[in-house]
């Protein structure tokens, strides 16, 4: 299956699996992006190679980067009408505190969005939604 009849399979029924089967480094890090009621919902169940510090077992931080920016495009791609994967402009990354060594979540929203440019914010948790471990302010270019 070709990438775009991927893309248009999840937007009508909600399956991003094969969108992101389609990245390679999604594939690797073992991210998964499904949507529910709230929109997309990026994934990464844990695996012992996210670890950047094994004396406190936490999460490397380029591992949140990577799932924060890809949840960022993804949620653009399935929301918009583009037929490829939006491109990182810039991206800024707070990282709030140590990620454990356990399944991450992250979600984004659109904090504008202008013909060719969408800023996104997107925000990173483990367990509790409420406490986040890493945030990041992205701008990606669409069309």
């Amino acid at each position: 299956m070709s990438f775009l009849e991927a893309l248009a399979r999840a937007r009508r029924e909600g399956d991003l699996s094969e969108v992101v089967a389609a990245v390679p480094y999604m594939r690797a890090m073992g991210m998964e992006m499904r949507v529910d009621e709230e929109g997309v919902l990026g994934v990464l169940p844990f695996a012992e190679h996210h670890i950047g510090n094994y004396a406190i077992r936490a999460i490397h931080g380029g591992v949140l980067g990577a799932l924060l920016e890809s949840t960022a495009a993804i949620t653009v791609l399935y929301t918009s009408e583009s037929v490829h994967l939006p491109r990182i402009v810039n991206i800024t990354v707070e990282y709030l505190r140590s990620a454990k060594a356990e399944t991450t979540f992250a979600r984004s929203r659109f904090t504008k969005q202008g013909r060719r440019v969408v800023s996104v914010r997107t925000v990173a948790w483990q367990g509790d939604a409420a406490k986040p471990v890493a945030a990041a302010q992205s701008h990606l270019l669409i069309g």
